[in-house]
């Protein structure tokens, strides 16, 4: 079987089936490498409306790429690079870095905290506990976070330590900092490389969700795939969880906006060509690609800071509504970055630029970048679903694929304008979440329709293709029973 779409200069890219889930595109024209993409049948992207596809080979035009341009099954069409999208370039190699491959919300992840509770603990309090949760949650665009920056020195602080900050101010414990990638801070960061703009957006957002698919979600463990796993992680059967889905809010989004700019200025003189003006990019060792990169580890810190404290509110309102804010935390994973990382690659170790733009990583057991309590086991991944279905937390697995990448979610089949033109509007999907036994709290019903969960993939099937293609394999799932809209 061969799935066929049409550029945008009218040639046609087509993808042959090498395996159940597997799909490859040969290279063509400037294609450095081949096109693969995880999925099933279901889960094809509509080649008449999502140009995902195509962008999967133009971003295998990339100087310096490797291996093969990589689409999750969760792909669809993004900036630049497709949202699902993974890659890497070599960096001794004349690799490049492109903040398309990344996104406007840099170091966008997710983060779950387990808790002592059973969902018989909590039916009681839902109500009141969800009301908390939406009335000390920050949402929605424009300013307002749980966090009130006084000065701009503060804000550097942040951007340089990350969550260690307000750790260290006491907003959380150190074992946050464990069960958080990269320890919670990125020790590349340049803030110098920050605009002042960007820092006038960021200033008034630290601890806030945003708005979009950005959400905190109270979930229940209603299935325990791998028990002995799910003990590592601090994982069982009925317990009460929170994700919570945000990332570098107006910060990131304006550090992604400049240096963009920057890029597509200077491509010209470096002699760099490509085929779509969203892929801009730059050498790794090129001025303007290590000033991206320090902005970049900045606006991720600001990412972890966010949801460090956003953590903190969120147990507050626990233990003001329940009695107990011991909520763990068990993994802080993004989904939006470029880091520099080594792989093997035809049989060296190589020094690759991985791009992940709405794709994990899923470091398998004994990797060096887990705590200790974790390297026996492989590192969590969570994948979030749509609102009002499950989401997943999987694990890592050996030797993985596509640079040890997952799945990030369930993956958009409509726009958010055409998820809100087919929608019956908020107040009726609110009731209808309720009448499924989950609680909704949104600043804006207006906007609840353009998440609806029939505007996104089935994410069931989304893990099911992972585990199939060696990606990362399932611990748990969850289902939500109180959700806060961003």
């Amino acid at each position: 079987m061969m799935v066929p779409t049409i550029g945008a200069n009218g040639s046609e890219v087509t993808f042959t089936r090498t395996s159940e889930v597997c799909w490859r595109m040969e290279p063509r024209g400037d294609m450095r490498v081949p096109g693969i993409l995880f999925a099933s049948e279901r889960l094809l992207p509509d080649v008449q409306g999502d140009r995902s596809l195509e962008q999967v080979a133009n971003v295998a035009t990339l100087p310096g790429i490797v291996t093969a341009s990589y689409a999750m099954p969760d792909v669809h069409w993004g900036y630049g690079f497709p949202i699902g999208g993974v890659a890497a370039t070599d960096v001794d190699r004349g690799g490049v870095v492109s903040p398309g491959g990344v996104g406007f919300d840099i170091s966008c992840g997710v983060r779950l905290l387990g808790s002592p509770f059973d969902r018989s603990d909590l039916a009681a309090h839902l109500g009141t506990l969800m009301d908390e949760l939406g009335r000390s949650i920050p949402c929605g665009t424009g300013r307002g976070g749980v966090w009130r920056v006084g000065q701009r020195d503060e804000l550097t602080r942040i951007l340089v330590d990350g969550a260690e900050y307000p750790v260290e101010l006491g907003y959380g414990e150190p074992r946050d900092l464990d069960r958080c990638e990269d320890g919670g801070r990125l020790t590349s960061a340049d803030p110098d490389q920050v605009s002042d703009r960007a820092l006038e957006r960021g200033i008034g957002q630290v601890g806030s969700l945003g708005s979009g698919n950005h959400f905190l979600e109270v979930q229940v463990v209603d299935e325990v795939v791998d028990e002995a796993c799910a003990a590592v992680f601090g994982l069982h059967l009925g317990q009460v969880c929170v994700m919570i889905h945000c990332g570098s809010r107006g910060l990131g989004h304006q550090v992604c906006t400049d240096h963009v700019r920057r890029m597509q200025a200077s491509m010209d003189a470096l002699g760099i060509e490509v085929p779509d003006p969203q892929l801009a990019c730059v050498p790794v060792r090129s001025d303007e690609g290590r000033d991206y990169l320090g902005a970049l580890a900045a606006s991720a810190n600001f990412a972890r800071a966010n949801r460090q404290w956003l953590t903190e509110a969120t147990r507050d309102a626990f233990g003001q509504v329940a009695g107990r804010r011991d909520l763990p935390l068990i993994y802080d994973v993004s989904h939006n970055l470029a880091k520099v990382e080594t792989h093997q690659v035809d049989g060296r170790q190589a020094h690759l630029c991985v791009h992940r733009k709405g794709a994990t990583r899923a470091f398998a057991a004994g990797s060096s970048e887990l705590p200790d309590d974790l390297r026996a086991v492989g590192q969590p991944v969570l994948v979030p679903g749509s609102m009002g279905t499950a989401s997943y937390v999987l694990v890592g697995t050996s030797p993985g694929d596509a640079f040890a990448s997952c799945a990030h979610g369930a993956g958009r089949t409509m726009s958010r304008h055409e998820a809100k033109r087919r929608g019956r509007g908020g107040r009726p999907l609110r009731d209808q979440l309720r009448g499924q036994g989950i609680e909704v709290r949104a600043r804006s019903l207006r906007e609840l329709p353009e998440e609806a969960p029939e505007a996104y993939k089935d994410v069931d099937e989304v893990v099911r293709v992972c585990e199939l293609a060696g990606l990362a394999r399932p611990v748990v799932r969850l289902r939500p029973v109180g959700v806060v809209k961003g």
